[in-house]
């Protein structure tokens, strides 16, 4: 089951822990919000992305199962 990141707008406050952990997926504008890739998160990835979630200061990222088509 493919997963994917979302972002609590009303919770998060810019820290960008987020993106330091996923790279390759966040991205930060220029006043320090996540920008989410919308791809599917691999599997190979699951673990940062568990881990990103838990270590967010305000628990704003969610990691939740993606529908597919």
């Amino acid at each position: 089951m493919d997963q994917k990141i979302d972002i609590d707008w009303t919770a998060c406050q810019g820290h960008g822990l987020c993106a330091e952990l996923l790279p390759d997926h966040i991205t930060l504008d220029e006043w320090g919000y996540p920008l989410v890739d919308g791809a599917p998160i691999p599997p190979r990835t699951t673990k940062r992305a568990r881990r990103a979630a838990s270590d967010c200061p305000v628990l704003a990222l969610k990691l939740t199962a993606r529908a597919t088509p």
